[in-house]
């Protein structure tokens, strides 16, 4: 049998020892590939920050401090960066393509359940509980994409890939302040988890089955240990963490507490209103496919520094009290994150050695743990004196971004 027909009836388990089957660009596997890999950073970030529109409400209904109703997201995120360090274990055993299944499906039923949550506590509950299960997603995508897409177009993929995250957060945000103004809180959820359902069946039955991935049956601690502390020692990737914990730190608390500013006075935005500014999402899912391509033919790095730059110039921006300068702010700030988590994620990729997985579980552990300290410690800059401590916040946490990936570049240049 050729090699070609070989590879395609070739199962996630069982790989030809030795050989590379790389999905091209061009082929028919490569765009169902592409597509699933979208749809599945559409669901787990729709569901993810469907929640983020509504803190304000939560606040109102359930009498509750803006700190406190930021639990509902930080909460998810925070459970999730645990789940990933677990998910990239058990996608060892059980197969990328199936826990990625398991969790889209799961995370979209617990959505729904939200909307019939009678209490806070309870809300905040399923809220962990969904995060949890979202685990099994980002770090194994983002392991899927370095082990099955040709090296010479990874760059793009994983940019199409951060545009599916991108706007299924601007989805799931938009849709959610729109369907919370005219239906109240609870249908909005209820329909934006029916929707990430549809999507996460569409990821089942789109997504190609791994061919380089070798299964690992049983559960080793050890093996699982070594490969941790392996890119641990990395000299080049701990600030590739970093980055990851700072930028989203910084990206989550704007958004997190922009609401709050812009529904009280002077702007008095309602959800519809509220909800609408979140289309500035699809500067991202623009930023990401132009930072994965400009990254791939003038430099990783250099991209990296200059999506940093942008989103602490989108920060800053977000200080002056006009509406269209603030909106303005959140456009650059958007754009500037997404361009730089575009090519730090795909750096994870490039910089480890061996057992990708249990790299992009590290950092998507810090991504999510900056997501969730950082956001919720937001409220507190917010609470004591307002939005300009919040804008210095974040502006610090960029600075120490940025820093990190001076260090990191200098460090794998020395290393190559």
């Amino acid at each position: 049998m050729p090699p070609s027909v070989h590879a395609v009836k070739t199962s996630e388990t069982a790989p030809i020892p030795g050989q590379k089957h790389y999905l091209t660009r061009g082929t028919g596997a490569y765009r169902r590939a592409s597509l699933a890999l979208f749809l599945s950073g559409f669901s787990t970030f729709s569901l993810l920050y469907c929640v983020q529109p509504l803190l304000p409400i939560f606040s109102q209904e359930f009498a509750v401090s803006p700190a406190e109703s930021s639990l509902s997201l930080s909460l998810s995120t925070g459970f999730l960066a645990v789940a990933i360090v677990c998910a990239a274990a058990v996608s060892e055993g059980l197969g990328r393509r199936s826990l990625m299944s398991i969790s889209l499906v799961g995370a979209a039923l617990l959505t729904i359940a939200t909307a019939f949550a009678p209490n806070w506590h309870l809300l905040l509950v399923i809220r962990a509980l969904q995060g949890l299960v979202l685990g099994g997603v980002p770090a194994v995508a983002m392991a899927y994409l370095a082990e099955e897409i040709d090296p010479r177009g990874f760059g793009a993929t994983m940019g199409l890939y951060v545009g599916g995250t991108a706007f299924g957060g601007m989805s799931g945000r938009v849709l959610t302040g729109i369907f919370a103004e005219y239906l109240t809180w609870r249908p909005a959820l209820f329909i934006i988890g029916t929707i990430g359902l549809a999507a996460a069946l569409g990821f089942i039955a789109l997504l190609p089955p791994s061919r380089n991935f070798v299964r690992r049956p049983g559960f080793d601690p050890r093996f699982h240990a070594k490969a941790w502390l392996g890119h641990l020692r990395n000299p080049a990737l701990p600030f590739i963490f970093a980055i990851a914990f700072l930028a989203m730190g910084s990206f989550v608390t704007i958004y997190n507490y922009a609401g709050f500013r812009l529904v009280a006075p002077p702007y008095g935005l309602n959800q519809t209103e509220l909800g609408l500014i979140f289309t500035v999402y699809l500067f991202g899912i623009g930023a990401s496919s132009i930072g994965g391509l400009l990254g791939d033919r003038i430099g990783h790095f250099s991209v990296l520094l200059f999506g940093l730059a942008l989103t602490a110039a989108g920060s800053a921006l977000t200080l002056f009290a006009s509406l269209p300068a603030i909106i303005l702010g959140i456009i650059v700030l958007t754009t500037g994150f997404f361009m730089s988590h575009s090519i730090a994620s795909g750096l994870v990729g490039k910089l480890a050695h061996g057992t990708k997985g249990h790299a992009s579980s590290l950092y998507m552990l810090a991504y999510y743990v900056g997501s969730s300290l950082m956001g919720s410690a937001g409220g507190w800059f917010f609470a004591v004196e307002g939005w300009a401590a919040v804008v210095i916040f974040t502006l610090a946490m960029l600075a120490l971004a940025f820093v990190s990936a001076c260090l990191a570049q200098h460090l794998a240049r020395r290393k190559a």
